[in-house]
């Protein structure tokens, strides 16, 4: 079962225990792993996440390491492509609220998906998107 929609950082802090992951999102990893659900993330994350590293604003590696945990058997993450649905409800993430493209992607995956997104936008937390931090 997906129990949220992971954004780009909250994903990364995650996956290499920055403490900039809130305890509550940090704690809901956790107890997602635990149960044996995942955490979609939008392929869309794995742009930014090249993005990231061009920009030097992360590690060189983070990439790789980030797919690699993806492969792993029974992985807590789970790649959800960004289709025509998750298109369509990108409509449904008010362009006022959340103005950067990518944020609405990653924001209409969870909508899409009925459930919370993993974030500390604060754009995205004061939108009508259901957040977790």
């Amino acid at each position: 079962m997906i129990a949220a929609v992971g954004d780009t950082h909250a994903v990364l802090w995650y996956l290499f225990g920055d403490k900039r992951l809130s305890l509550t999102a940090r704690n809901f990893f956790e107890a997602t792993a635990i149960d044996g659900d995942q955490i979609a993330v939008s392929s869309i994350s794995f742009v930014e996440i090249i993005y990231l590293v061009e920009r030097q604003r992360i590690h060189i590696d983070s990439y790789e390491q980030v797919r690699r945990a993806f492969d792993l058997p029974q992985s807590l993450l789970l790649e959800i492509p960004v289709n025509a649905e998750i298109a369509e409800s990108v409509s449904q993430v008010n362009a006022k609220q959340v103005p950067d493209m990518p944020d609405r992607i990653i924001a209409a995956t969870a909508v899409f998906l009925k459930v919370p997104l993993i974030s500390r936008d604060r754009k995205i937390q004061a939108s009508t998107v259901q957040t977790l931090w």
